[in-house]
């Protein structure tokens, strides 16, 4: 289903996770009146964007841990709504730069694996493993089973002795291209594993003609995306609701 009626309320918002609603290949949009709405949230995973005007109605009616405000009256909105469990955070938009990849560069940074450490696409039974572990399961979270993965999809992970370590791969979808999760097992961090996986994903995507998007949660996801080619759009208020599922 999409939603082309609510798209007027979130013009201008340059985000692939309202896009992936919106078109509809993920998530919702709920709004305040079906046939003339003025207030519309976009759900999907984790996140919730909402638009046009405040409405504290739809901030009590949203299930989603991380909360994005259109303007400052939706900033107010929350805070009324949802009091000190609202923790205000910056999150940070990067340039959808289409031509800016260097291919070469990121070719070698998909090779300087450490020893011992291999990359392989993500399929059916590694879709499996992913989701069977807590730091792994956003990176096939948001599809239906491992045959939806595998069709809309796009993944890689990074195996040693066998083990899934960490892995890149698309958490959203919309009209031609993805949203990029990256993800390492705690005890393997810090190795380089996550800019060689993400680096294979981003050349993966664009041998298929989608458009790797990157929108980081702090300054280190930050640093790894301008490590692999990104720039730095700007940062934006977010909020992380406390004891939401």
């Amino acid at each position: 289903m999409r939603y082309s009626n609510l798209a007027p309320l979130f013009a201008g918002w340059d985000e692939t996770m309202i896009w992936s609603c919106l078109q509809g290949h993920m998530g919702c949009v709920l709004a305040d009146d079906e046939a003339a709405p003025t207030s519309a949230a976009a759900v999907v995973g984790g996140f919730c964007f909402f638009a046009g005007r405040p409405d504290e109605r739809l901030v009590r009616a949203v299930d989603a841990a991380i909360l994005v405000p259109q303007t400052p009256a939706w900033q107010a909105a929350i805070e009324s709504v949802w009091g000190l469990r609202a923790e205000k955070i910056f999150r940070y938009a990067m340039k959808k730069e289409p031509d800016v990849f260097d291919l070469a560069k990121l070719t070698a940074c998909s090779a300087a694996l450490p020893t011992g450490f291999t990359l392989r696409p993500i399929d059916d039974e590694l879709h499996g493993r992913a989701s069977r572990e807590e730091w792994s399961f956003d990176l096939c979270s948001q599809f239906a089973d491992a045959e939806d993965f595998l069709r809309r999809g796009v993944g890689v992970a990074v195996l040693h002795g066998g083990e899934l370590v960490a892995g890149a791969s698309s958490y959203t979808v919309y009209d031609g291209g993805i949203e990029i999760e990256i993800d390492t097992k705690p005890a393997y961090r810090n190795r380089g594993l996550a800019s060689a996986c993400g680096a294979r994903l981003i050349l993966t995507c664009l041998d298929r003609g989608l458009y790797p998007s990157w929108d980081a949660h702090d300054l280190r996801s930050v640093a790894l995306a301008e490590k692999l080619g990104y720039h730095l759009d700007r940062p934006y208020i977010a909020y992380l609701l406390q004891g939401a599922p």
